[in-house]
Protein backbone atom coordinates (compact mmCIF):
# COMPACT_ATOMS: atom_id res chain seq x y z
CA UNK A 1 0.00 0.00 0.00
CA UNK A 2 2.88 2.41 0.69
CA UNK A 3 4.25 1.78 -2.82
CA UNK A 4 0.85 2.59 -4.33
CA UNK A 5 0.65 5.92 -2.53
CA UNK A 6 4.17 6.95 -3.60
CA UNK A 7 3.49 6.07 -7.23
CA UNK A 8 0.12 7.83 -7.15
CA UNK A 9 1.64 11.01 -5.67
CA UNK A 10 4.45 11.17 -8.23
CA UNK A 11 2.07 10.45 -11.08
CA UNK A 12 -0.37 13.11 -9.88
CA UNK A 13 2.42 15.70 -9.66
CA UNK A 14 3.59 14.83 -13.16
CA UNK A 15 0.05 15.02 -14.50
CA UNK A 16 -0.51 18.43 -12.84
CA UNK A 17 2.66 19.79 -14.43
CA UNK A 18 1.60 18.44 -17.80
CA UNK A 19 -1.83 20.02 -17.43
CA UNK A 20 -0.32 23.41 -16.67
CA UNK A 21 1.89 23.11 -19.73
CA UNK A 22 -1.05 22.15 -21.92
CA UNK A 23 -3.12 25.00 -20.50
CA UNK A 24 -0.38 27.44 -21.16
CA UNK A 25 -0.16 26.18 -24.70
CA UNK A 26 -3.90 26.49 -25.17
CA UNK A 27 -3.85 30.06 -23.90
CA UNK A 28 -1.25 31.05 -26.40
CA UNK A 29 -3.24 29.75 -29.42
CA UNK A 30 -6.70 30.62 -28.07
CA UNK A 31 -7.98 27.00 -27.97
CA UNK A 32 -9.53 26.88 -24.51
CA UNK A 33 -11.77 23.86 -25.28
CA UNK A 34 -8.88 21.86 -26.57
CA UNK A 35 -7.03 22.59 -23.35
CA UNK A 36 -10.00 21.43 -21.29
CA UNK A 37 -10.32 18.29 -23.40
CA UNK A 38 -6.63 17.61 -23.04
CA UNK A 39 -6.87 18.13 -19.29
CA UNK A 40 -9.89 15.81 -19.14
CA UNK A 41 -8.02 13.10 -21.02
CA UNK A 42 -5.04 13.53 -18.80
CA UNK A 43 -7.20 13.21 -15.69
CA UNK A 44 -8.88 10.12 -17.11
CA UNK A 45 -5.50 8.66 -17.91
CA UNK A 46 -4.31 9.40 -14.39
CA UNK A 47 -7.33 7.70 -12.83
CA UNK A 48 -6.91 4.71 -15.09
CA UNK A 49 -3.23 4.50 -14.21
CA UNK A 50 -4.05 4.78 -10.51
CA UNK A 51 -6.67 2.06 -10.86
CA UNK A 52 -4.20 -0.15 -12.71
CA UNK A 53 -1.48 0.40 -10.12
CA UNK A 54 -3.86 -0.24 -7.28
CA UNK A 55 -5.20 -3.38 -8.93
CA UNK A 56 -1.71 -4.72 -9.58
CA UNK A 57 -0.58 -3.95 -6.03
CA UNK A 58 -3.69 -5.53 -4.55
CA UNK A 59 -3.29 -8.57 -6.75
CA UNK A 60 0.32 -8.94 -5.66
CA UNK A 61 -0.68 -8.77 -1.97
CA UNK A 62 -3.41 -11.34 -2.55
CA UNK A 63 -1.00 -13.66 -4.32
CA UNK A 64 1.55 -13.37 -1.48
CA UNK A 65 -1.12 -14.05 1.16
CA UNK A 66 -2.38 -17.09 -0.77
CA UNK A 67 1.16 -18.42 -1.13
CA UNK A 68 1.81 -17.95 2.60
CA UNK A 69 -1.46 -19.70 3.47
CA UNK A 70 -0.67 -22.62 1.17
CA UNK A 71 2.84 -22.84 2.63
CA UNK A 72 1.49 -22.80 6.18
CA UNK A 73 -1.11 -25.44 5.31
CA UNK A 74 1.51 -27.69 3.73
CA UNK A 75 3.82 -27.20 6.74
CA UNK A 76 1.00 -27.99 9.20
CA UNK A 77 0.08 -31.10 7.22
CA UNK A 78 3.68 -32.34 7.30
CA UNK A 79 3.91 -31.57 11.03
CA UNK A 80 0.65 -33.40 11.74
CA UNK A 81 1.80 -36.40 9.71
CA UNK A 82 5.15 -36.50 11.53
CA UNK A 83 3.42 -36.18 14.93
CA UNK A 84 0.98 -38.95 14.03
CA UNK A 85 3.82 -41.26 12.96
CA UNK A 86 5.74 -40.46 16.16
CA UNK A 87 2.64 -41.28 18.24
CA UNK A 88 2.26 -44.59 16.39
CA UNK A 89 5.94 -45.41 16.99
CA UNK A 90 5.59 -44.57 20.68
CA UNK A 91 2.41 -46.64 20.96
CA UNK A 92 4.14 -49.53 19.22
CA UNK A 93 7.14 -49.21 21.53
CA UNK A 94 4.89 -49.07 24.58
CA UNK A 95 2.96 -52.12 23.41
CA UNK A 96 6.17 -54.02 22.95
CA UNK A 97 7.25 -53.15 26.49
CA UNK A 98 3.86 -54.22 27.82
CA UNK A 99 4.16 -57.54 25.99
CA UNK A 100 7.60 -58.29 27.38
CA UNK A 101 8.05 -61.77 28.75
CA UNK A 102 6.83 -61.99 32.36
CA UNK A 103 9.35 -62.53 35.11
CA UNK A 104 10.06 -66.15 35.87
CA UNK A 105 7.98 -67.40 38.76
CA UNK A 106 9.87 -68.11 41.96
CA UNK A 107 10.64 -71.80 42.50
CA UNK A 108 8.59 -73.65 45.10
CA UNK A 109 10.45 -73.76 48.41
CA UNK A 110 10.66 -76.72 50.82
CA UNK A 111 8.19 -76.69 53.69
CA UNK A 112 9.90 -75.40 56.84
CA UNK A 113 7.44 -76.88 59.30
CA UNK A 114 5.93 -73.75 60.80
CA UNK A 115 3.45 -73.51 57.94
CA UNK A 116 2.27 -77.09 58.46
CA UNK A 117 -0.55 -78.13 60.79
CA UNK A 118 -0.78 -81.75 61.89
CA UNK A 119 -3.57 -84.05 62.94
CA UNK A 120 -3.14 -87.68 64.14
CA UNK A 121 -5.87 -90.31 64.01
CA UNK A 122 -5.47 -93.54 66.00
CA UNK A 123 -6.86 -96.32 63.84
CA UNK A 124 -7.70 -99.94 64.70
CA UNK A 125 -6.66 -99.81 68.38
CA UNK A 126 -5.52 -103.20 69.72
CA UNK A 127 -6.18 -104.77 66.31
CA UNK A 128 -4.02 -106.04 63.48
CA UNK A 129 -3.01 -103.11 61.34
CA UNK A 130 -3.10 -100.63 64.23
CA UNK A 131 -1.46 -97.35 63.22
CA UNK A 132 -1.38 -93.60 63.67
CA UNK A 133 -2.51 -91.76 60.53
CA UNK A 134 -0.62 -88.44 60.26
CA UNK A 135 -2.20 -85.72 58.13
CA UNK A 136 -0.05 -82.69 57.28
CA UNK A 137 -1.90 -79.66 55.94
CA UNK A 138 -0.29 -76.58 54.33
CA UNK A 139 -1.75 -73.64 56.25
CA UNK A 140 0.33 -71.08 54.36
CA UNK A 141 -0.66 -68.97 51.33
CA UNK A 142 2.20 -70.39 49.24
CA UNK A 143 2.94 -73.88 47.97
CA UNK A 144 5.84 -75.83 49.45
CA UNK A 145 7.17 -79.34 49.12
CA UNK A 146 8.02 -82.25 51.42
CA UNK A 147 10.08 -85.34 50.84
CA UNK A 148 11.09 -88.59 52.51
CA UNK A 149 9.17 -89.45 55.69
CA UNK A 150 8.52 -87.45 58.86
CA UNK A 151 10.80 -87.62 61.84
CA UNK A 152 8.60 -89.04 64.64
CA UNK A 153 9.22 -89.66 68.34
CA UNK A 154 6.48 -91.36 70.40
CA UNK A 155 5.61 -90.45 73.99
CA UNK A 156 8.56 -89.32 76.08
CA UNK A 157 11.10 -91.38 74.16
CA UNK A 158 14.04 -89.77 72.37
CA UNK A 159 14.34 -92.37 69.64
CA UNK A 160 13.44 -91.31 66.10
CA UNK A 161 11.39 -94.04 64.44
CA UNK A 162 12.91 -95.76 61.38
CA UNK A 163 11.43 -95.87 57.89
CA UNK A 164 9.07 -98.79 57.22
CA UNK A 165 10.78 -101.66 55.44
CA UNK A 166 7.48 -102.57 53.80
CA UNK A 167 6.90 -99.08 52.40
CA UNK A 168 6.81 -98.51 48.66
CA UNK A 169 9.93 -96.86 47.16
CA UNK A 170 9.94 -93.22 46.07
CA UNK A 171 10.69 -91.39 49.31
CA UNK A 172 13.37 -89.26 47.64
CA UNK A 173 10.86 -87.48 45.38
CA UNK A 174 9.32 -84.12 46.23
CA UNK A 175 5.61 -83.79 46.93
CA UNK A 176 4.26 -80.26 46.46
CA UNK A 177 1.55 -79.19 48.87
CA UNK A 178 -0.60 -76.32 47.63
CA UNK A 179 -2.18 -73.90 50.11
CA UNK A 180 -4.81 -75.91 51.98
CA UNK A 181 -3.49 -79.16 50.48
CA UNK A 182 -2.70 -82.30 52.47
CA UNK A 183 -0.22 -85.18 52.50
CA UNK A 184 -0.25 -88.32 54.63
CA UNK A 185 2.09 -90.62 56.50
CA UNK A 186 1.51 -93.40 59.04
CA UNK A 187 3.17 -94.86 62.09
CA UNK A 188 2.74 -98.64 62.14
CA UNK A 189 2.50 -99.94 65.74
CA UNK A 190 3.68 -103.38 66.87
CA UNK A 191 3.54 -105.18 70.22
CA UNK A 192 5.77 -108.21 69.76
CA UNK A 193 7.21 -108.52 73.28
CA UNK A 194 6.56 -107.62 76.89
CA UNK A 195 8.59 -104.40 76.75
CA UNK A 196 5.93 -101.94 75.64
CA UNK A 197 5.24 -98.20 75.88
CA UNK A 198 1.94 -96.40 76.16
CA UNK A 199 1.20 -92.77 75.36
CA UNK A 200 -1.24 -90.47 73.62
CA UNK A 201 1.40 -87.95 72.53
CA UNK A 202 4.02 -87.73 69.84
CA UNK A 203 6.40 -85.28 68.17
CA UNK A 204 6.56 -84.71 64.38
CA UNK A 205 9.18 -82.94 62.28
CA UNK A 206 9.96 -82.64 58.55
CA UNK A 207 13.06 -83.99 56.86
CA UNK A 208 14.82 -82.42 53.88
CA UNK A 209 16.46 -84.32 51.03
CA UNK A 210 19.69 -84.70 53.00
CA UNK A 211 17.85 -86.29 55.92
CA UNK A 212 18.23 -83.31 58.24
CA UNK A 213 15.31 -82.69 60.56
CA UNK A 214 13.56 -79.37 61.04
CA UNK A 215 11.74 -78.07 64.14
CA UNK A 216 9.39 -80.57 65.77
CA UNK A 217 5.72 -80.08 66.59
CA UNK A 218 4.15 -81.83 69.58
CA UNK A 219 0.63 -83.14 69.09
CA UNK A 220 -1.69 -85.84 70.44
CA UNK A 221 -3.47 -88.83 68.93
CA UNK A 222 -7.28 -88.87 68.72
CA UNK A 223 -9.84 -91.54 67.94
CA UNK A 224 -12.51 -91.32 65.24
CA UNK A 225 -14.79 -89.38 67.61
CA UNK A 226 -12.18 -86.72 68.32
CA UNK A 227 -11.28 -87.91 71.82
CA UNK A 228 -7.63 -88.34 72.94
CA UNK A 229 -6.57 -91.94 72.31
CA UNK A 230 -3.71 -93.83 73.98
CA UNK A 231 -1.69 -96.26 71.92
CA UNK A 232 0.74 -99.02 72.91
CA UNK A 233 3.84 -100.17 71.05
CA UNK A 234 7.02 -102.15 71.47
CA UNK A 235 8.23 -101.36 67.94
CA UNK A 236 7.07 -98.82 65.40
CA UNK A 237 8.07 -97.54 61.96
CA UNK A 238 7.06 -94.72 59.62
CA UNK A 239 5.96 -94.58 55.98
CA UNK A 240 6.90 -91.97 53.38
CA UNK A 241 4.74 -88.93 52.77
CA UNK A 242 2.04 -89.70 50.26
CA UNK A 243 -0.88 -87.95 48.59
CA UNK A 244 -3.14 -90.89 49.55
CA UNK A 245 -3.77 -92.39 52.95
CA UNK A 246 -1.57 -95.42 53.76
CA UNK A 247 -3.27 -98.47 55.29
CA UNK A 248 -6.52 -97.11 53.93
CA UNK A 249 -8.54 -100.28 54.42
Amino acid sequence: MRTTRIRTTVLAATTAALALTLTACGGSDGSGDDGAKASGKTTETTETTQTTETTETGGGAKTDATTDAETDTETDAKTDAKTSQTSKDQASSGSGAAEAAPAKAAATQPCKGDEISYSVLHRFPAEQGEHLLITARNADSKSCWVTSFPSVMLGNTSTVLPHSSKDAPGGSSRITIKPGGKVYSAVALFTDNDKTHTSADLSIALRDQTGDTGPGAETGAFDSKGAPSKFTWSDAEVTNWNTTKPYNF
